[in-house]
């Protein structure tokens, strides 16, 4: 869905040059500046913009006073950023010790930061670490950072998921699966 956005114009007088106004993202407020033409900008991402009728909430200078006299409020929030992962991450470094050598089966996801469906397949992945703690250890490896790994066990594809067991590979499941089919696939493995 394609967000339409506004650029409001504010009189030099208010003490805003007009040049330094950033287009405002929500529908309601596009009404407000009584432009029918609508101006297409590129989606803002980590910001939620609301707006609510609370007439003078916003004090009485420049763009806050323009819309608390039409009626408008703007209120941004940042969404919420998990800093840490429920998956860590493997290097070429910690590849032996964490999962070769592992006393228990290791799920490891194989993914890239610019592939979209490795984006859907994390929250599975995160949820399936927290299903089987302490019979299953769950990694990511990065193939733009550890190119190495994903070169010996031949990926072609990310989303990639391999098991491990003993330090051999025993089992594949490419792409963007439900949940249910790593778990028949880990279920093998237990």
């Amino acid at each position: 869905m394609a967000a339409v956005l506004e650029t409001l114009t504010v009189p030099r007088a208010s003490g805003f040059p007009a040049a330094s106004l950033a287009p405002i993202r929500s529908s309601s407020v596009c009404a407000l500046s009584g432009r029918r033409k609508p101006v297409k900008f590129p989606d803002i991402r980590g910001l939620k913009i609301h707006s609510s009728y609370t007439r003078g909430s916003l004090g009485s200078s420049g763009l806050n006073s323009i819309l608390a006299r039409r009626g408008a409020r703007i209120v941004c929030e940042a969404q919420e950023i998990s800093v840490e992962a429920a998956v860590p991450p493997i290097t070429d470094a910690t590849w032996q010790s964490l999962v070769l050598e592992s006393d228990f089966p290791v799920l490891i996801e194989f993914w890239a930061p610019w592939c979209g469906p490795c984006r859907m397949i994390h929250p599975v992945i995160d949820e399936l670490a927290k299903q089987y703690i302490g019979k299953l250890k769950c990694y990511k490896v990065n193939t733009d950072e550890c190119p190495s790994i994903a070169t010996r066990y031949g990926i072609r594809s990310i989303p990639t998921v391999m098991i491990f067991k003993n330090g051999e590979k025993k089992d594949t499941v490419i792409g963007a699966v439900p949940k249910s089919t790593l778990t028949t696939s880990i279920e093998k493995f237990l």
